[in-house]
């Protein structure tokens, strides 16, 4: 019997090290004045204060999460440089509801097999979100399993760190009556609902990933592949504003009675008038294709809302011309009420 190596057991250690070659370049273009050299190393180090500007009372804001079987339709279109865009902005629009300025970013790819092009497709997208929020992309972990995917699957994860002045953190507690509820646009689906999408898509319709939408004047893999929005330069410049903000919501699983009720305190309820905007085509088209109630949509589906911001009705004027500045899309759609927390549609 032949010596048994790793490579016959399904990790090619050369290809390994091909693929990882390609990393710190990517990695480099996002690094920012506050990253530590450390060659060579089993972590990445990162310094918390500004030059010139340190933090009074600095408060650490950590989330992470993944993209789900959005990664399905990715592998379905072979098309891998934006997913990594969705991993970016789903752990980092969620930080961004308290206030938090981006720090760093680390990345978690685990596949089937040694791809040195898809990783690199991949990894390419995180560098790009990150390059736009200005996170440094500080480390990450990729790993090979054979037996635990099969040849051409992969998943993602990662996590992203920002810091906010604990004076300044933004979590729903000066919400008050009389408060305007503003939702800013979405790019498409995100990266929520899409077991639900692929359902009625590909099993429902028998639609395949490069048939083209006549109404939406795109190919399937063109609308259900969309970026999730990265909200990042648009907050940041209402904050700037040094504007009173009570609360903020990024809106993924759930809808928005499930992510706005998360940050509303007691004696608070918000009012929505579902009519008060226009969702995006793309909407109306899976709402169509699959018979899809509309209580399941708003439940499931930003449905063209992606993010929320809730303030005093005397800064909703500036921060709108702040966030159109962004080129982000808004609109009042709401109102905060007396009573029990929780989500009411008007509409």
């Amino acid at each position: 019997m032949a010596a048994a190596t790793y490579k016959d057991a399904g990790v090619d250690l050369e290809l390994y090290q091909q693929a990882m070659a390609r990393l710190p370049k990517m990695m480099q273009r996002t690094r920012t004045p506050r990253v530590l050299d450390l060659p060579g190393g089993f972590a990445g180090l990162f310094g918390l204060n500004r030059p010139g500007q340190p933090y009074e009372d600095p408060v650490l804001v950590s989330g992470t999460d993944g993209v789900g079987t959005k990664i399905k339709v990715a592998i379905q279109a072979k098309k891998y440089d934006t997913i990594g865009i969705d991993l970016v902005a789903m752990c980092v629009n969620d930080c961004l509801c308290l206030g938090a300025e981006p720090l760093f970013f680390l990345d978690y790819l685990a596949l089937g097999k040694d791809e040195p092009e898809l990783i690199a497709e991949l990894v390419s997208g995180v560098s790009d979100a990150c390059v736009e929020t200005g996170s440094a992309l500080l480390g990450g972990e990729t790993a090979i399993m054979p037996d635990l995917y099969a040849a051409g699957d992969f998943d993602m994860a990662g996590f992203s760190v920002g810091v906010v002045e604990r004076n300044r953190t933004i979590d729903g507690q000066r919400i008050q009556p009389g408060d305007v509820i503003l939702g800013l646009d979405s790019s498409g689906f995100h990266s929520n609902g899409y077991s639900l999408i692929r359902k009625v898509v590909f099993e429902g319709a028998s639609l395949s990933i490069d048939d083209t939408i006549p109404e939406l004047g795109s190919t399937v893999a063109e609308v259900l592949l969309k970026p999730t929005r990265l909200y990042v330069s648009a907050i940041q410049a209402v904050l700037k504003q040094s504007l009173v903000v009570h609360g903020m919501a990024h809106n993924t699983g759930g809808g928005l009675q499930e992510n706005v009720a998360r940050i509303l305190p007691e004696g608070c309820r918000a009012e929505i008038d579902r009519g008060s905007w226009q969702p995006l085509p793309e909407f109306a088209w899976l709402q169509q294709l699959g018979t899809i109630d509309r209580d399941e949509m708003f439940r499931v589906f930003n449905m063209g809302i992606g993010y929320v911001v809730i303030a005093p009705p005397e800064n909703v004027a500036v921060i709108q011309q702040a966030l159109t500045g962004q080129d982000v899309g808004n609109q009042v759609i709401g109102k905060i009420i007396a009573g029990e927390p929780g989500v009411d549609y008007t509409n």
